[in-house]
């Protein structure tokens, strides 16, 4: 388990409404991280924010937290 899937991880609780459904994931494709994270139905709206934003905040924590790690770090919203 990687710092950057722990900061998505925490931070999607935080703004879930029913936090135990959150699941994140962690796999390694072509040389960097990729860390998805899914969500209750209806409630990746949450996360992702008004125009994006708080998707693009959640994506440069997980990088700022996978280069302690020396790793690249992607994250992906996965709409069941």
């Amino acid at each position: 388990m990687s710092r950057a899937r722990d900061v998505v991880e925490v931070v999607a609780r935080a703004l879930a409404a029913s936090p135990d459904e959150v699941e994140v994931t962690e796999a390694d494709r072509r040389g960097q991280t990729v860390v998805e994270l899914s969500m209750a139905p209806g409630e990746l709206g949450r996360v992702i924010g008004r125009q994006g934003r708080t998707a693009t905040a959640l994506r440069t924590l997980a990088a700022a937290a996978g280069e302690l790690d020396d790793r690249k770090v992607a994250v992906e919203f996965v709409d069941e």
